[in-house]
C-alpha cells in the first residue's frame, strides 16, 4: 500500500492499523492525517506507547492521556475515581479521533483497559465509545517490557479491543529510508526469518570496517550505562570550554515532565568545540532531520554552529517540543535540538536515520533489537559491526505469522479501495469529516493558532507585538505567517516590511536566492553565512516572507 493510499483510508474514517517496515513512512502518514484533521477543526488525541515516540509527533503517552497510568488493572471503584477528573471528561468529549503510535510497545491488557475507559466515559458499548482509531507500528520492532510482579507482556493484537475494532490494515511497501538494495535484501531478510548463511557473509563483511563517512560513526548500545560512560569519556577528552545550555519550558508541571521524558534533548546539554553531536528533531528547510549527525565547530553561551556530516554547516536555533491540544497549547519545552551523539541506545534510535553508525550487538536481549539497530542505517557501506550474538538476528515466530496475515489484509484493502472512484472516496471522507467536526450542542468553531496570529496581523500588528500579545516567541509568530503564506500565495505582509529597511531586505533577498532552494523553500544558513553575522535569523526568516 502507499502513503497516498493510506491517507485516504483513515480520511474515511475507518479504524485502521498502519504498519510497514522500518523507514516505510509511518510517522510522516500520521502527521499528514493529524494537520489534515486540525485544519479541518477536528479534535484528536495524539498518543504513543512511549514518550519519545509520541514527542515526534507533538502528543504523549497513552498511559497519560486516558488516566491510566501505570495501573495494570482497574476496578469500578478506579473508574469512579478517573470519572471525579473533569479534565477527563472535557477531554474525552472534545477527541474523535485518537491515535496511538509505537503499538508493539504497548502491552495488549492495557490496550483493553484503556479502551474501558474511554467506552466508560463515552457512556456506549462501542469500542472507544466510538472513536475513530489509528493504531500505528511494527511488531518486528522492540516489544512491550512486563514489569517485575506484572502480568505477561503479549503484543497489542491479543487483546480483545483489536478484534472489536475491525481494522483496516494499512501495511506500508514503499521505502524512503534505504536505496541500497544491497542493505536493503539483508534488512528483509531479517525481518522475514530468512538470515542464510549468504546473508551473514554480508553482514560479516562489516566487521570491523570503519563506514565510507568524514566523521565517526555513532555507537549503538544495547544498555544506557554503556551509552553515557561512552559520551562522558568522549567529552572529558576534548580541550577547550565547556557550555551548558539549559531546556526552558511553560504549561502544567506533569505534561512538562511527560514532554521532557520524552524529549531526546537533554534538559542539560554540555558541548565543547569539536564535540560530536546529533539531531533529534527534523527541520528539512534548516537542512537537518532526526538523526543528522556532525561536529561542533563553534559555541557560545548564545550560539551554536554544527557542520554536518555531508559538510553542511549550520547555525543551529533552539527548537520547540509541544503538547497541544482542543487547538491549545498545553505545554511546552525548549532545547537546541541536539544531544552528545559518540554513543546511543538502540531503544532511543527508534525513529532515526542514520549515516553511519558502530553496532554492537553482542548483548542482545531482546528478540528484533538487531532488526531496529541495523535497520536505522541507510546502506551498507555506513555500518561498522562490532559483535553480533544468537538473539541479534531473531525475530519473534508469532509476529512473522500475523505479519504475512497483515499483508495479506492489506492487499485486500488496496483492491477495494481501487474498486472505488475518486468521487465516491472524496464523498465519504466529507461525510466522515463533517461527523466529527459536528456536535449536537452547537459550538463556535476552534480557530488554529495561526489563525490567531492572522486575525492580529490583519488589525495592523507587527511581528514583536502578537508575539508580546500571545506571550510566545518571535520565531513562533513567523513560524504561523510562514504556514500562512504556504497556503494563500496572496497574503497581505506590507505591515512586515516596516520592520526591516529597504536597503536591509533587498541584501537578504539577493542572499537567499544565491542560497538555492530545498523543498520549494530558500534556504536560511547559506545565507546567513553570506550575510554574516551582522544579520539574525529571525531577520532572514522575516524577509524569506516576501519572497
Amino acid at each position: 500500500m502507499t502513503q497516498a493510499e493510506a491517507l485516504d483510508i483513515l480520511k474515511m474514517g475507518h479504524n485502521a492499523f498502519l504498519t510497514g517496515a522500518a523507514g516505510s513512512g509511518k510517522t510522516y502518514v500520521l502527521n499528514q492525517y493529524i494537520n489534515y484533521l486540525k485544519e479541518n477543526g477536528a479534535t484528536v488525541g495524539i498518543t504513543a506507547s512511549t514518550g519519545v515516540a509520541a514527542t515526534h509527533m507533538g502528543g504523549t503517552t497513552i498511559h497519560a492521556w486516558s488516566g491510566l497510568g501505570i495501573k495494570d488493572s482497574l476496578s469500578e471503584g478506579d473508574i469512579d475515581d478517573l470519572e471525579e477528573r473533569q479534565y477527563l471528561w472535557n477531554r474525552f468529549k472534545e477527541a474523535q479521533v485518537l491515535i496511538i503510535d509505537e503499538v508493539s510497545m504497548l502491552h495488549h491488557f492495557r490496550l483493553d483497559l484503556v479502551e474501558r475507559i474511554i467506552r466508560s466515559f463515552k457512556r456506549n458499548n462501542f469500542p472507544f465509545g466510538g472513536m475513530q482509531v489509528i493504531l500505528c507500528g511494527d511488531f518486528f520492532q522492540l516489544p512491550p517490557v512486563s514489569r517485575q510482579g506484572e502480568m505477561k507482556a503479549r503484543f497489542a493484537y491479543h487483546s480483545q479491543t483489536w478484534q472489536n475494532l475491525e481494522l483496516k490494515v494499512c501495511y506500508l511497501e514503499e521505502q524512503h529510508r534505504q536505496n541500497d538494495k544491497e542493505y536493503l535484501a539483508i534488512l528483509n531478510a531479517v525481518r522475514d526469518g530468512e538470515v542464510n548463511e549468504e546473508i551473514f557473509e554480508r553482514l560479516k563483511s562489516r566487521f570491523n570496517q570503519k563506514p565510507e563517512s568524514s566523521i565517526l560513526p555513532t555507537k549503538l548500545y544495547s544498555h544506557n550505562i554503556n551509552v553515557d560512560a561512552e559520551n562522558d569519556r568522549e567529552i572529558k577528552k576534548l580541550a577547550g570550554e565547556i557550555f551548558e545550555y539549559q531546556m526552558s519550558s511553560r504549561g502544567a508541571d506533569a505534561l512538562v515532565a511527560t514532554l521532557k521524558k520524552g524529549c531526546l534533548a537533554p534538559e542539560r546539554l554540555q558541548l565543547k568545540k569539536e564535540a560530536r553531536v546529533m539531531f533529534v528533531k527534523n527541520s528539512f528547510e534548516s537542512g537537518y532531520a532526526n538523526g543528522t549527525m556532525g561536529v561542533v565547530i563553534d559555541c557560545s553561551p548564545s550560539s551554536i554552529t554544527v557542520k554536518t556530516v555531508r559538510g553542511k554547516i549550520i547555525e543551529v536555533m533552539p527548537g520547540s517540543w509541544q503538547i497541544e491540544e482542543a487547538g491549545k497549547v498545553k505545554a511546552e519545552i525548549t532545547q537546541y535540538p541536539l544531544r552528545l551523539a559518540w554513543a546511543i541506545t538502540v531503544h532511543k534510535s527508534q525513529g532515526m536515520s542514520l549515516d553511519a553508525a558502530e553496532v554492537d550487538l553482542s548483548r542482545s536481549f531482546e528478540k528484533g533489537m538487531g532488526y531496529v539497530a541495523l535497520s536505522r542505517l541507510r546502506t551498507l557501506n555506513g555500518l561498522q559491526l562490532m559483535g553480533i550474538n544468537n538473539m541479534a538476528l531473531e525475530v519473534d515466530e508469532e509476529v512473522a505469522g500475523f505479519d504475512s496475515k497483515f499483508r495479506e489484509s492489506s492487499s485486500k484493502h488496496v483492491t477495494e479501495l481501487s474498486k472505488k472512484n475518486q468521487k465516491t472516496i472524496l464523498r465519504q471522507q466529507q461525510e466522515f469529516l463533517a461527523k466529527i467536526t459536528s456536535s449536537k450542542f452547537p459550538k463556535e468553531k476552534k480557530i488554529s493558532t495561526e489563525e490567531v496570529t492572522l486575525k492580529l496581523l490583519e488589525n495592523g500588528q507587527n511581528i514583536r507585538q502578537i508575539a508580546k500579545e500571545r506571550n510566545l516567541k518571535p520565531e513562533t509568530i513567523i513560524s504561523h505567517i510562514e504556514k500562512l503564506k504556504e497556503k494563500d500565495k496572496t497574503l497581505d505582509l506590507s505591515i512586515l516590511k516596516k520592520e526591516i529597511s529597504a536597503s536591509r531586505l533587498q541584501k537578504i533577498i539577493t542572499a537567499l536566492k544565491k542560497s538555492g532552494m530545498e523543498g520549494g523553500v530558500y534556504l536560511l544558513t547559506p545565507a546567513k553565512q553570506i550575510l554574516g553575522n551582522g544579520f539574525s535569523f529571525e531577520e532572514i526568516r522575516m524577509a524569506r516572507l516576501f519572497l
